[in-house]
C-alpha cells in the first residue's frame, strides 16, 4: 500500500521548501493544496498573528464506515540553518548537503501522514474520519499547539509524529519546562578610570551561573543557561547582562524546585555585589505520562507488532506538541520517526525508516477502527 517512490518523491519536495519557525507560509500553501486533493476540509487558524505569516492547519476526511475519529500530526516549522535545503539522497540515506539541516523533524512526519492518507483511500480501509492538524511554532515552545482551539476537534486519540526512535518507539513520558529570563542591574562607570565606582553586571551574572547546578541534574531533570548577553563597549563596566535558561523535569515538582533555586541564586548574588536583578519565569509546557495500558499506546503497539517492527515505550527530555494535546484532554502518543542528529546540518533519516512510518500509521488506522467496531 505505501509507495517508497511517492514518499521519498514528497519528502524531498517538502524539505526544499523553506519554513522556518514564523515563516510557514510556503510549506502551508503546498499542504493546503495536498490536503484538498485527498479530499480533506482544510481551514487554517490565526495562531501565527501577529508576527508570524501562517497559522496552523486543521484538515478533517469524513469518516470512510464506523467509529471514532483519529487525530494525526505533525510541525511545520523547522530551526535554522534551515533555508535554501538541498537534499542528497545515496545509499537508502537521505541527508542534506551540509550546510544546512534536512528538516526531517518535522517534514518526514508529514510526509508518512500524507502517504498514509493515500494508501487508505486506495485501500479503501474503513476509518472513523481523521482530524490532521499541522503546527506551526513548535520549535519556539510549541506556538502553534498551544493556540489551537480544540473544541472544534472531534478526535479523542491522537498520535503526533515527531518522536526520538525508530519507528515502533512510542513516547509516552515527556517532560514540564520553565523558561527564565533575567536581567542583572549593576552600575556603569569608565573602566580605565574609576572600575571601582561601577558594578559589573557581566561578572554578577558569572558568579550566579557558577554557583547553580546546571545540566544533568538526575535521570528526569536538566537544568541550563543558554543565552547571555550584556555591555555596551570594552571601556565601560557593564550595567546591565540578560540571561535567557530553562529547567524541565518529567516531575513538575523538580522543574518547580529547580526554577526556584536558580532564581534565588541570582536574587542571592546580586545582592552580594549590590546590584539588582529582575526576573521572568514561564512554563511553556507541562509533563505526560503514558502507559501501555492506555488504548492509543495499546493500538500503536499492536500495528507495530503485527508489521514485525520492534517496540520500545520511551521516556524523553524534549517537549513535543503531544504535551500540549494530553494537557487539553486528547490522549496522544507520540511516535518515533527515526530522524537522526536532528537540529545539526549532520541531521539525516533512512528511507526505510520514512516508509515503516507511514506503514505504522496504516497500521494504527487499521487497528483503531477494528477496536472500536469490537
Amino acid at each position: 500500500m505505501v509507495e517508497q517512490n511517492r514518499v521519498l518523491a514528497e519528502f524531498l519536495e517538502l524539505v526544499q521548501i523553506d519554513s522556518v519557525s514564523g515563516r510557514e507560509r510556503d510549506i502551508a500553501d503546498a499542504l493546503i493544496i495536498r490536503l484538498k486533493e485527498l479530499g480533506f476540509d482544510v481551514r487554517e487558524d490565526d495562531a501565527g498573528r501577529p508576527s508570524g505569516n501562517a497559522g496552523n492547519l486543521i484538515a478533517v476526511l469524513p469518516p470512510a464506515g464506523g467509529g471514532e475519529p483519529l487525530l494525526l500530526s505533525a510541525h511545520m516549522d523547522t530551526v535554522e540553518p534551515g533555508r535554501g535545503v538541498r537534499p542528497v539522497v545515496a545509499d537508502g540515506v537521505i541527508r542534506s548537503s551540509g550546510d544546512t539541516i534536512l528538516g526531517a523533524d518535522d517534514k518526514a512526519g508529514i510526509a508518512a501522514i500524507l502517504e498514509a492518507v493515500r494508501a487508505i483511500k486506495e485501500e479503501g480501509l474503513s476509518h472513523g474520519g481523521l482530524e490532521v492538524v499541522f503546527t506551526i511554532g513548535e520549535e519556539c515552545g510549541l506556538l502553534g499547539a498551544k493556540r489551537l482551539d480544540i473544541s472544534r476537534l472531534r478526535a479523542r486519540l491522537g498520535y503526533v509524529l515527531d518522536g526520538e526512535g525508530e519507528p515502533g518507539s512510542i513516547v509516552v513520558q515527556a517532560p514540564t519546562q520553565d523558561k527564565i529570563g533575567a536581567l542583572v542591574r549593576g552600575r556603569a562607570a569608565h573602566a580605565g578610570v574609576n572600575p571601582q565606582d561601577g558594578i559589573n553586571a557581566i561578572q554578577v551574572a558569572a558568579h550566579a551561573i557558577a554557583r547553580m547546578s546546571l545540566g544533568r541534574l538526575d535521570e528526569e531533570t536538566t537544568a541550563n543557561i543558554g543565552i547571555i548577553s550584556g555591555g555596551k563597549a570594552i571601556n565601560i563596566v557593564p550595567d546591565s547582562c540578560h540571561l535567557q535558561g530553562e529547567t524541565r523535569s518529567l516531575d513538575s515538582r523538580k522543574r518547580q524546585a529547580q526554577t526556584e533555586a536558580v532564581c534565588r541564586i541570582l536574587r542571592q548574588t546580586a545582592a552580594e555585589f549590590g546590584a539588582a536583578v529582575d526576573i521572568v519565569t514561564e512554563t511553556l509546557y507541562r509533563e505526560f505520562q503514558l502507559t501501555a495500558a492506555d488504548r492509543v499506546v495499546r493500538i500503536a503497539l499492536d500495528a507495530a507488532a503485527a508489521l514485525g517492527l520492534q517496540t520500545r515505550l520511551v521516556k524523553t527530555g524534549g517537549g513535543s506538541d503531544a504535551n500540549i494535546f494530553n494537557e487539553k484532554g486528547i490522549p496522544t502518543a507520540n511516535l518515533g520517526i527515526a530522524m537522526q542528529n536532528v537540529h545539526t546540518t549532520e541531521e539525516f533519516i533512512r528511507v526505510a525508516d520514512l516508509v515503516d512510518s507511514a506503514r505504522l500509521l496504516v497500521e494504527i488506522i487499521r487497528r483503531a477502527q477494528k477496536q472500536m467496531s469490537d
